[in-house]
């Protein structure tokens, strides 16, 4: 038997329940992994709540973790038993002790990334990749505006924009999290202020600048958008505060024939050449140590219920690992 987080009824952290389930048999193409860590991530709290819909209940969530390979079904190639390996694109499931996967989700891990650094950027760090390098591709000398910037996703974004040759200017909730973000790239780190674009007109000369990063969604969408230069890409990628509310595309004319895109891992990642392509640079700057993976919180993953209302809560920095 196996130990898994399951979801019966979407709702609050409450409904994530520590469960015994079978252990599940690797079919054609697939691969059964033992969990050494677990990456925790706000599409998992989208999941829970129900703001993304599951397909069918109950469920185990999480879309991002690191361990061994235990066995691998019919048809499977390039992966063996006791290969380590990572992922952070597939199906659900990741909140669980063991787990199968489609095995060309699966990515062999080099010797100098440990589980716990894996499972804490893959989905986060290749996140990073494509909005950084394919999205809109980062230039030296560009300016750029990173919300959430002491998260997860944002700390990676910081560290790797500034080895491009960027200047980023982060916004975070707290002055504690403004020096994290300092101190992993962030040029300015802005503290939830009330006139964002006034901020950014004074930092870029009255330029502002040519991307905006947003993960936050609702709450900052409008003020990101007056942050732009004319031409300029609003890039929407997370609703940390909740969903975007429906938007007159008149308003992207009127600011300067701005560009808006909802882009999502799951799309750039389709190909297997493409996600090798991302974790191929991902592990090269983690490798390198161009990009440090902060682990700043760890739980049990029997515990993953108080790891939620963390992570809800803004009470947390960078990544956070479940340790089954």
């Amino acid at each position: 038997m196996t130990k898994a987080i399951r979801i019966h009824r979407t709702g609050g952290p409450e409904v994530l329940q520590w469960e015994e389930v079978p252990t599940p048999e690797p079919g054609p193409g697939e691969a059964l992994v033992r969990h050494a860590a677990v990456g925790l991530n706000f599409v998992d709290v989208y999941v829970r709540s129900g703001l993304y819909k599951a397909s069918n209940l109950p469920f185990t969530p999480g879309m991002e973790g690191a361990g061994t390979v235990l066995a691998v079904g019919p048809g499977v190639s390039g992966l063996a038993p006791g290969d380590r390996v990572a992922y952070g694109t597939g199906a659900m499931g990741a909140y669980a002790t063991e787990r199968v996967i489609a095995a060309d989700r699966l990515l062999k891990l080099p010797a100098s990334i440990g589980f716990e650094t894996a499972a804490a950027m893959m989905l986060a760090g290749m996140t990073a990749q494509y909005l950084l390098r394919r999205t809109y591709a980062v230039k030296r000398g560009d300016t750029i505006l990173v919300h959430a910037a002491a998260g997860g996703v944002g700390l990676i974004m910081c560290q790797w924009a500034k080895h491009l040759g960027a200047r980023v200017i982060g916004v975070v909730s707290t002055s504690e999290k403004a020096a994290l973000a300092k101190a992993n790239g962030a040029d300015h780190a802005l503290i939830g202020h009330p006139d964002l674009a006034a901020e950014v007109k004074k930092i870029t000369d009255g330029a502002m600048v040519p991307v905006v990063y947003d993960s936050v969604g609702k709450d900052t969408f409008m003020a990101s958008l007056n942050c732009l230069a004319p031409l300029g890409m609003m890039v929407s990628f997370g609703n940390a505060s909740g969903p975007v509310p429906p938007v007159d595309i008149s308003i992207l004319s009127a600011k300067g024939s701005l560009y808006l895109t909802r882009p999502t891992l799951a799309t750039y990642a389709a190909k297997r050449a493409d996600l090798e392509h991302m974790a191929g640079e991902l592990f090269s700057v983690v490798g390198s140590g161009v990009v440090k993976i902060r682990v700043n919180q760890t739980f049990p993953l029997a515990e993953a219920a108080a790891a939620h209302s963390a992570l809800e809560a803004r009470q947390t920095t960078g990544s956070t690992v479940l340790i089954p």
